[in-house]
């Protein structure tokens, strides 16, 4: 064992003892990953019943979701940037015991307001937990088991957010959506035990912290996903959205100024101006848009016009879960073999564009063996991707700036689920409108709610739709290849076996 000159410790051989604390820190990582990213996609299953017992409209009700998802997402960067500074594990620590506690609150509300407001506490745990894990894991692992780990990490929150309805919508109609929110209560406690198993990592000297920078930062995210996720259903002239859209831009523009004074800025330009990180940040963005807008969205096509039950149209988007969870370790063995990241993550967002093209022979009267190809492809992009962005864009940048490279990564991440979750259906019911010339009956054509009379005729336009806006996503991811390619070129040997 010898000190570093940043004052770290490094172990020439590992420990049992070492040994057994990363396994544990891993254990907890990884069983920590499946309840967060359940959260925030199976709460949508319970608004009906939310919304029936509260006595509440669908819009208040949908702010269960947004509440969460919004808060997340804006404070992660903020979540990460202090658990650099205070520590990756205690921070990590306080944020399972705010989900929890608002997990608890949730379960309890007596109103929809109290219910969004723990739904909002409840996303500020999870932000401290999702940008603290990745940190953490990067600060306990190097070389091939930081590989490895990494890649785990991609699997296991593939699968979360994937099992997430599903799961879901067994709890909540076996316990109800009390119960239901009190069971990711008792996960995060659960979580906070499991902290005890491990070591405290942090900046060798800690950073001060941007308090303004971090303040309007997490203001303008908030505003801008809020007027992303509210603009199809308000409508985009609507005052709130024009509002949210006006301070998140007068946010971002404030934010450079705030910045350059920032003595420690919270968007450290390095970190910027690192080709490489930035490259995988961007394949992590369009591995999102590449995938969301079809798990969001085809489900709805699926009941209607496709005419699949429920249940049956939950296992089929259950298909990419396949390659989600089973690829992720192979790509990371792939990169420990020597294989280069970039062909792995070229090759990946290949997949999604082909995935894309493959599903845009959509139609009506389409088999699950037909569905089932390009789900698979779809799946088999985003699992191979998962295995290498979060290792690779980590070996870019210095373990002090785990935290706050985490909290980068989660922030756009989440954003450009926001983006394409919104876009998509915004785009479907543009191009039914231009169709149909009813903004009113493309919404509802859109969502799956076809009338019955003119069903076929419907069911025609809303499949053109559809094939029209995943050729879109095909080109966007096709034309991401290239520049992602050349940001993340020129790795050299150490860094593809991962230092």
């Amino acid at each position: 064992m010898h000190t570093r000159p940043d004052g770290t410790v490094h172990l020439d051989h590992p420990t049992n003892r070492h040994l057994s604390s990363a396994r544990g820190t891993l254990l907890v990582i990884l069983i920590g990953l499946l309840p967060l990213p359940m959260s925030m996609s199976g709460a949508s299953i319970a608004i009906p019943h939310i919304g029936g017992d509260l006595d509440t409209g669908g819009a208040a009700a949908q702010w269960v979701v947004t509440g969460y998802f919004l808060t997340a997402s804006a404070l992660m960067l903020v979540a990460g940037s202090v658990a650099d500074a205070y520590g990756r594990r205690r921070i990590y620590r306080l944020g399972a015991v705010i989900y929890a506690a608002g997990s608890l609150a949730a379960a309890l509300a007596p109103s929809i307001c109290i219910l969004v407001a723990a739904r909002i506490f409840t996303g500020v745990g999870a932000a401290a937990m999702i940008a603290s894990s990745a940190a953490i894991l990067a600060a306990t692992f190097t070389g091939v088991a930081r590989t490895r780990a990494f890649a785990a990490m991609g699997a296991v929150a593939g699968l979360g957010l994937a099992l997430g309805p599903s799961a879901s919508g067994w709890i909540v109609e076996a316990l109800g959506w009390r119960l239901g929110f009190a069971v990711f209560a008792l996960a995060g406690l659960g979580l906070f035990a499991g902290t005890w198993l491990m070591r405290e990592t942090s900046a060798s000297t800690r950073p001060r912290i941007d308090v303004a920078g971090a303040t309007v930062l997490a203001v303008s995210l908030a505003a801008l996903m809020l007027g992303v996720s509210q603009g199809p259903s308000l409508g985009w002239s609507d005052p709130l959205v024009l509002g949210a859209f006006a301070v998140g831009v007068i946010g971002i523009v404030t934010l450079i100024p705030v910045e350059r004074r920032a003595p420690s800025p919270l968007l450290d330009p390095a970190l910027l101006r690192n080709r490489r990180f930035m490259g995988w940040t961007l394949a992590a963005a369009t591995t999102s848009i590449g995938y969301g807008g079809v798990l969001a969205f085809l489900p709805s096509y699926l009941q209607s016009p496709a005419g699949y039950s429920a249940g049956l149209t939950g296992l089929i988007v259950l298909l990419p879960t396949i390659p989600m969870v089973l690829l992720p370790p192979l790509a990371a063995r792939l990169v420990n073999r020597g294989i280069s990241p970039t062909v792995i993550i070229t090759a990946a967002l290949l997949l999604l564009a082909v995935g894309n093209v493959w599903l845009a022979t959509l139609h009506p009267a389409i088999s699950i063996a037909a569905l089932s190809a390009p789900l698979l492809t779809l799946g088999a992009g985003v699992g191979l991707a998962a295995g290498i962005i979060d290792a690779q864009a980590m070996n870019q940048i210095d373990t002090d700036q785990a935290g706050l490279a985490a909290g980068m990564l989660n922030t756009i991440d989440g954003v450009a689920n926001t983006l394409i979750m919104t876009l998509f259906g915004a785009a479907l019911i543009a191009f039914l409108t231009l169709t149909l010339n009813s903004p009113e009956l493309a919404g509802r054509v859109a969502t799956g709610n076809i009338p019955s009379e003119d069903a076929e005729i419907l069911a025609t336009h809303l499949t053109a739709a559809w094939r029209t806006a995943l050729l879109a996503l095909a080109g966007v991811c096709t034309a991401v290849v290239i520049a992602t390619a050349i940001m993340v070129r020129n790795v050299n040997p150490c860094q593809q076996k991962v230092r």
